[in-house]
């Protein structure tokens, strides 16, 4: 596996997947996150739209698409077709009933799929989208692959994703931390490489670490709060759970200040 590191070692690729999916659908993924699984929400993937140049007519691959947030969000705002693969089912159909709630089923549509073995012929996409999911893939390098074959010529990659700087602290590490994008995070220059292997000639790079700033900040107010209506027994959550959740946020927190991550977008273009 060409990215597992070794605080994951004998986990299978297939466990961490599932993992991320159940996660991804649970009540705490919704009540930290809310609509965006992601840094900056909406406004970055509106950013990363107007990069790609998106617009009516095109047809655009949303990897670990989640609940439907941004394909959904995509069609509003530029118009374009979009296609939503995810790993979960429970997160498919979730994403199903929010596009045809939306009234862009027409435009939208979601599917089960791996990322790293995608159910498409070659050149169907004008753009791929990838946001705060690629650092979780077991196998990048054959994600990648995979997301430069079904670009057309021409076509635009946009992956967001969490950047380290060092090594990965020890309290970060563990599965936990791992589907929370943190575990493995990549330097800038690896995800220029995994892109650039897979044959695709980086166009811009954007770094946002404001963003993972602020939505680590909002998810330890979340929990404060959370914390306080447990002990007010309004709220019943699983006691292991919430404390790992503590001091994952707690650590997190510490490593952003540090400037130990950040979060950065990167285009790339398959050539023609």
């Amino acid at each position: 596996m060409d990215s597992k590191i070794d605080l994951l070692a004998g986990v299978p690729a297939d466990e961490i997947k599932a993992c991320c999916a159940a996660l991804y659908t649970s009540d705490w993924a919704r009540f930290l996150l809310g609509e965006s699984f992601h840094p900056g929400g909406l406004t970055l993937t509106e950013r990363l739209g107007t990069l790609l140049d998106l617009g009516a007519g095109k047809r655009v691959l949303d990897i670990a698409s989640g609940q439907g947030s941004s394909a959904i969000f995509l069609a509003h705002r530029f118009g374009c077709e979009v296609i939503g693969v995810e790993y979960g089912a429970d997160l498919v159909r979730v994403a199903t009933r929010a596009a045809e709630q939306a009234l862009v089923a027409d435009r939208v549509r979601f599917e089960q799929g791996d990322a790293e073995w995608l159910a498409f012929a070659d050149d169907q996409f004008d753009a791929v989208i990838c946001e705060c999911a690629f650092c979780t893939f077991p196998q990048k390098r054959a994600a990648a692959s995979e997301f430069a074959r079904v670009l057309r010529p021409g076509g635009k990659m946009g992956l967001a994703d969490l950047t380290r700087s060092g090594a990965v602290p020890a309290e970060l590490q563990g599965l936990l931390a791992w589907i929370a994008c943190i575990a493995d995070a990549l330097g800038v220059d690896q995800y220029v490489r995994y892109l650039e292997e897979a044959g695709l000639a980086l166009e811009q790079i954007e770094p946002h670490d404001d963003a993972l700033a602020a939505l680590v900040q909002d998810i330890r107010t979340k929990l404060l709060g959370a914390e306080l209506l447990v002990k007010l027994k309004r709220i019943d959550l699983p006691a292991a759970g919430f404390e790992q959740a503590k001091s994952l946020a707690r650590a997190a927190s510490e490593a952003v200040k540090a400037g130990q991550f950040g979060y950065t977008l990167l285009i790339a273009t398959k050539p023609c």
